[in-house]
């Protein structure tokens, strides 16, 4: 099993009903289902457009508790914009990692661990849309067609969504332990 290590930069939280964009906190506790208070929290959901297989509404496992994205990520989306920058808070991330680039292509299954043991288990790509590049275009009002460009910007850099697999207390600064899942031989 390939392992990689990275450095959360940022934890964030979406706790107002009205928008998806985060804030900066210090640390917190993860819960199964994910952060308190979050817009995503939940063990389970209902069903909405990116599960066409059920009814909307349809009460399912929530595998997006947790979006987390790569610094080196939103360097990129900006540099492809042309812009200053591109925050986490802007496209709704709830953890920011540094020092591992390939973060978006990280396989199904594939487990970030704390030093306290708390753990995250991939649950897959986080697509791009444009409610992130609408957010980035309010900053940038003098730079027309963002919000439209910051799909094709973001394709295969927008991060990725996980499940908490063991809860426990994470904080700005820890460094984590990436298992890189293997599909030919895979972790169970």
């Amino acid at each position: 099993m390939k392992t990689a290590e990275a450095e959360v930069r940022a934890i964030l939280i979406a706790d107002s009903p009205e928008t998806f964009v985060t804030r900066r906190i210090p640390e917190v506790n993860l819960e199964f289902g994910g952060i308190p208070g979050d817009r995503h929290f939940g063990v389970t959901f209902p069903a909405d457009s990116r599960q066409p297989m059920y009814p909307r509404g349809t009460e399912i496992l929530n595998r997006r508790q947790i979006t987390i994205l790569a610094e080196e990520d939103c360097r990129q989306i900006s540099e492809q914009l042309g812009i200053e920058k591109v925050l986490p808070e802007w496209l709704g991330a709830n953890l920011l990692l540094s020092g591992f680039p390939e973060l978006t292509s990280l396989t199904l299954g594939s487990r970030i661990l704390f030093p306290n043991g708390t753990g995250l288990i991939c649950m897959g790509q986080n697509l791009p849309c444009v409610f992130p590049g609408q957010i980035i275009q309010q900053q940038y009002e003098d730079r027309p067609k963002i919000a439209t460009d910051f799909v094709r910007a973001a394709f295969k850099r927008r991060g990725i969504v996980c499940a908490v697999e063991r809860p426990g207390k994470i904080r700005q600064g820890d460094q984590v332990q990436i298992l890189i899942n293997n599909f030919s031989n895979p972790m169970q």
